[in-house]
């Protein structure tokens, strides 16, 4: 039996789409394995989001050069947004001419015929025929799945690559939604992880917090959750449906990027620094121990000292649970590329230690009100860093490590009770030994 081996980069939409890959390979007879150096075949399923990710996955490719060498017959490929860019491939042609096949994001259903041509010639694939693949997945062990409801971006933020590697907007039919989660959950899977680069745009015949409602009939499944949303479309029939049923958990991704409505309106984002208070304020008016996420780049060309004061005010006043934070990547053949900096690159680092110093305390009082409460955990397994402890999320998404007993199992829900915390985490024993 052949061995493949698939490297993922990037999102949670990535990791979705390498377990469609991987499911695809086994189909066309080959052992799924994790090390690159044995590997028949390499699969790197690459981000274009920052050009730090591209990078890296040119070093990989390159570290591949001498076992190439010693092992003709291996073959290497590049899918994924990366590979949906003209001058990737043009780079990969020139720089790389052992990597046999490239395709983009919109050709996986065709990965046998592409391996196949592969075999014969190097194979170079932008397929722009834009349609949603409605193929299987080898879902990662575990109980929680990621399941794709929408592919695509109809946003065309001014600083992001999205759109113009994935494509336009794409919903896939609500009932074929409904029907693979049922299956997920006959096979076991407790949470479900929609997943859509801006789930608010969802449409089929039904919207995006009706779907959710559909999910949360399904038998078996106990909590879902869902990435990202976007505060321009951000609804209240949203907040309510999120409210009312129990099975949604109250964990809210919602990107602000900037707190400057100057750098917003250049990052076309299409809403104002007011309206995404105004969403908060309603969320927790709503779900009062709702824990919210967000996104946040540093160092936007146009963004000024005064704008990320500002940035840094909305992060102090809102008080969120935590950040993912970013210093901007200049992402040729957008909008902002283009863009003069306002900004010395020693400011923009200043600014983002500030932004990382300021969140972090933050997130540490969050955490620390957690003290000596007991918090319903699906557990995921053992931890990744202490394996006499287990490991998995409360309903708001916060990661707990505890002392368990043998006696409990991968998707068992437990409760724990908190005796530590740190910004990113939090740590306790197992309260009771019944488990759902």
């Amino acid at each position: 039996m052949k061995k493949a081996c698939v490297v993922t980069y990037g999102c949670r939409q990535n990791v979705s789409d390498s377990e469609k890959l991987m499911a695809a390979l086994e189909d066309l007879g080959y052992e799924i394995i994790e090390d690159v150096e044995i590997a028949d075949l390499v699969i790197f399923n690459t981000c274009s989001v920052r050009e730090g990710a591209e990078e890296r996955v040119y070093g990989n490719i390159g570290a591949l050069k001498p076992i190439k060498k010693m092992r003709p017959d291996m073959k290497i490929a590049v899918c994924g947004c990366m590979a949906s860019r003209a001058e990737v491939q043009e780079r990969i042609k020139k720089s790389f001419p052992y990597v046999n096949l490239v395709f983009g994001t919109n050709d996986y259903h065709r990965l046998g015929e592409l391996l196949e041509s592969a075999d014969k010639k190097r194979t170079f694939e932008r397929n722009e025929d834009i349609k949603v693949h409605e193929i299987k997945a080898k879902n990662a062990k575990g109980p929680i799945v990621n399941v794709p409801i929408m592919y695509g971006c109809n946003n065309f933020c001014s600083y992001c690559i999205v759109p113009y590697v994935r494509g336009s907007e794409r919903s896939r039919d609500w009932g074929q939604i409904v029907n693979e989660i049922r299956q997920l959950a006959r096979e076991g899977k407790k949470e479900v992880l929609l997943l859509g680069q801006n789930v608010n745009s969802y449409r089929d015949s039904i919207s995006f917090p009706q779907l959710l409602d559909k999910v949360a009939e399904v038998d078996g499944i106990e909590r879902i959750r869902f990435i990202s949303s976007h505060p321009k479309d951000f609804s209240d029939e949203l907040i309510e449906i999120m409210a009312k049923n129990d099975k949604v958990c109250k964990q809210l991704h919602l990107p602000f990027q900037a707190g400057s409505n100057r750098v917003l309106k250049d990052m076309n984002r299409k809403y104002s620094r007011e309206h995404y208070i105004s969403l908060i304020e309603k969320a927790r008016d709503a779900m009062p121990n709702l824990v919210i996420t967000s996104d946040v780049i540093v160092g936007f060309p146009t963004e000024r000292q005064e704008d990320f004061e500002e940035t840094l005010d909305l992060v102090k006043t809102l008080k969120l649970d935590s950040l993912f934070t970013f210093i901007y990547s200049k992402r040729s053949g957008t909008p902002a590329a283009d863009m003069k900096f306002e900004l010395s690159e020693e400011q923009i680092k200043a600014n983002f230690k500030r932004l990382l110093d300021a969140q972090e305390k933050i997130s540490s009082e969050i955490n620390e009100k957690l003290l000596g409460t007991t918090q319903e955990v699906l557990v995921e397994g053992r931890s990744s860093k202490d394996s006499e402890m287990w490991q998995g999320r409360n309903d708001g998404g916060k990661i707990v490590n505890f002392v368990g007993s043998d006696a409990i199992h991968i998707g068992d829900m437990v409760e724990v009770f908190i005796e530590g915390t740190s910004p990113w985490a939090l740590s306790g024993k197992l309260q009771i030994t019944n488990y759902k």
